[in-house]
């Protein structure tokens, strides 16, 4: 027996997007059928998932001979044609769910991340290229990155905040969020158009965590690992329930604003040793996103298990951070690191990206 997919929106109130988008998945009617079947309603994509996907499907192969003015141009171009149809397979999504669900997002380029009037520039031109209202503009949680998520929210721009890693991005994503929102409504701009989602990075959090834990190796501190990742996005959870079901943003939903759901990004695990559905069954939640890898996916269609649980073991989940804490593991720090390394791994990638989409044009771009 696998899992019914869809009921994990219908009984729970969670949204499954799929972490990967690519050519062969469109044209192989894959992305398709994970709609129909699985009920998938979104599609997240980075500069890594592109690299992998311009690298090894061969349905770019022509127009990487494209005649561009650089190479990455033509990636823009090749992208652009994906992102397109991808918003066009999520629209019935988008329209029965009143814009609520069935989005795409965009990553714009690691280089612009400490950029901030860049970095809202590149929205603005981005969604003017895809020209679909289901589109997102992932934007990183640097301070430039989310000062430019309240200009471009109150702009009337949706966006996906990513790369981030800890309560104290939440905090601040959630307060630019809120503030944007504002401006755009006292601007008279319509909230219901506007929608945007923070995606909290997991699997990264438990890899350098238990790093730490393994080199302070007492019993409480071994007894800690694979635990810290889904405590914070449990208090996450907690903090996003304070904030969007609270007085301070009743003013906002009563025009019609959208709170700004938490999705849980990075979810398939790394460590052997752990559950391969750790960062999915215990973080199931209403108003909450989870992006998946066609693998973690194929495994939650296999042997997953559906219920509401975000909300429990609460107090073991801030037991948890107060241990850490305890033990001198200070995950505003952990947080930090670990968006400068995704910083730096999703600039890596979009270099070699272009590098190899350079040696495919005429000439070599």
């Amino acid at each position: 027996m696998t899992t019914d997919l869809r009921a994990l929106h219908k009984e729970v109130g969670q949204s499954i997007w799929l972490d990967n988008l690519s050519r062969t998945l469109i044209h192989d009617d894959v992305l398709r059928k994970y709609i129909s079947a699985d009920g998938i309603s979104g599609v997240t994509s980075n500069p890594s998932i592109f690299q992998k996907a311009i690298h090894s499907s061969p349905y770019y192969q022509d127009d990487l001979r494209q005649v561009a003015e650089s190479a990455e141009r033509l990636y823009e171009q090749l992208v652009l044609q994906d992102l397109q149809m991808a918003c066009d397979l999520l629209q019935p999504v988008h329209q029965e769910s009143a814009g609520d669900d069935g989005w795409v997002s965009w990553e714009e380029s690691p280089r612009l991340a400490h950029d901030e009037a860049a970095t809202v520039a590149e929205a603005r031109r981005l969604r003017g290229l895809v020209q679909r209202d289901n589109l997102l503009i992932k934007v990183p949680a640097t301070p430039q990155g989310i000062a430019a998520l309240a200009t471009l929210i109150g702009e009337g721009i949706s966006v996906n905040v990513t790369l981030m890693f800890g309560l104290e991005h939440v905090h601040q994503v959630f307060a630019a969020y809120q503030q944007g929102l504002a401006h755009w409504v006292k601007q008279g701009g319509d909230p219901r158009r506007v929608k945007a989602v923070a995606s909290l990075f997991l699997s990264r959090v438990d890899t350098l965590v238990d790093q730490q834990l393994e080199k302070i190796a007492t019993a409480e501190s071994l007894a800690l690992r694979g635990k810290a990742a889904v405590a914070m996005a449990k208090v996450a959870y907690k903090v996003y329930q304070e904030t969007f079901h609270g007085d301070g943003f009743a003013e906002l939903a009563k025009a019609g604003g959208r709170p700004q759901y938490l999705l849980w990004a990075s979810t398939s695990t790394k460590n052997p040793e752990y559950s391969d559905l750790l960062y999915v069954e215990p973080l199931m939640g209403p108003e909450t996103i989870n992006t998946l890898p066609d693998e973690t996916l194929n495994k939650l269609r296999d042997h997953g298990h559906i219920a509401n649980r975000v909300s429990e073991d609460l107090d073991a989940a801030q037991a948890v951070m107060a241990g850490l804490e305890s033990l001198g593991i200070h995950m505003d720090s952990v947080a930090e690191q670990l968006q400068q390394e995704g910083l730096a791994s999703f600039a890596k990638s979009f270099e070699e990206m272009l590098a190899e989409v350079g040696k495919a044009m005429p000439c070599g771009g």
